[in-house]
């Protein structure tokens, strides 16, 4: 039996599949709005969406931490007179060129390594001293239970890599520090509660679907019209670049309410890096 679009059966709370996730949220009118639009990939569906947005990042439907990630560009050129299409895809620090789409594809399906993977339209984000940032939502089901929204960080890509990670190299960054170049005080404020809001709903939708969840990781990319985007959401965050962060409020409620709900912690961390403020 096939399964409806944006349907997603009951199952334990770790969600896994982001595809999966994908089709829930598609579901939501609310959170459709800050959906990209995505695709499985095939090289019909790859071709197609770098026609129209020229930029996209593959990912795959199973993994964490960045890992795996490339983005694909698509460049119009002159050449010899006539307009000719240039392909790029960037995978950790690796960049590699191609003069025709068919050489840009093989490549890349040798580095799928025959994983399931999915194209998403690529958010040209927010930067911070010339590299992308993106902002770490956590939301947690608090010991009175209901859902609460207890902290925010901002994560800056390394500066050779597309991806924002800190076990990637990225560096951590106060939310309210990376977006003040790009608001006043009051836009701020608003956009921050927009954000803890847009977290909330996504939590109460996902813990309708897996059973057992407690907490959300959502990864918001913020464009330059200061619209935030969904570009991922983990049900299993983890906690270590709070702890990279000078005040420590924020992290020790997070601590505090995963007691309250039986988890702990090992705050080992070693690979993100604080920003300099």
């Amino acid at each position: 039996m096939r399964r409806k679009r944006g349907v997603v059966s009951k199952r334990a709370h770790r969600a896994a599949d982001k595809w999966e996730k994908t089709l829930l949220f598609l579901g939501d009118a609310r959170l459709r709005k800050h959906l990209p639009a995505a695709k499985l990939l095939t090289a019909g569906n790859l071709q197609k969406m770098l026609e129209r947005w020229g930029m996209v990042y593959v990912k795959p439907t199973r993994g964490s931490q960045g890992r795996g990630v490339m983005r694909v560009e698509q460049s119009k050129v002159k050449s010899a007179g006539r307009v000719v299409r240039r392909y790029h895809y960037q995978l950790g620090e690796r960049r590699h060129s191609f003069g025709s789409y068919q050489a840009l594809y093989s490549s890349l399906l040798k580095d799928t390594k025959g994983k399931v993977y999915l194209v998403q339209k690529g958010i040209h984000m927010l930067k911070h001293a010339g590299r992308p940032f993106d902002i770490r939502l956590v939301v947690q089901r608090t010991p009175r239970g209901g859902w609460e929204a207890t902290g925010t960080l901002g994560r800056v890509a390394h500066p050779r890599k597309i991806v924002t990670n800190g076990s990637q190299g990225g560096t951590i960054y106060p939310t309210a520090f990376l977006l003040r170049k790009y608001t006043d005080t009051g836009k701020r404020k608003s956009m921050l509660a927009d954000m803890d809001r847009l977290g909330i709903h996504m939590a109460k939708k996902m813990g309708r679907s897996y059973s057992g969840m407690n907490e959300l990781g959502l990864d918001l990319a913020i464009d330059r019209r200061l619209k935030p985007w969904i570009i991922e959401a983990n049900t299993v965050p983890d906690p270590c670049p709070f702890a990279v962060l000078r005040d420590q409020t924020m992290l020790r409620k997070i601590v505090r309410y995963a007691k309250a709900y039986g988890r702990t912690y090992t705050l080992n961390c070693k690979k993100a890096k604080r920003g300099k403020l």
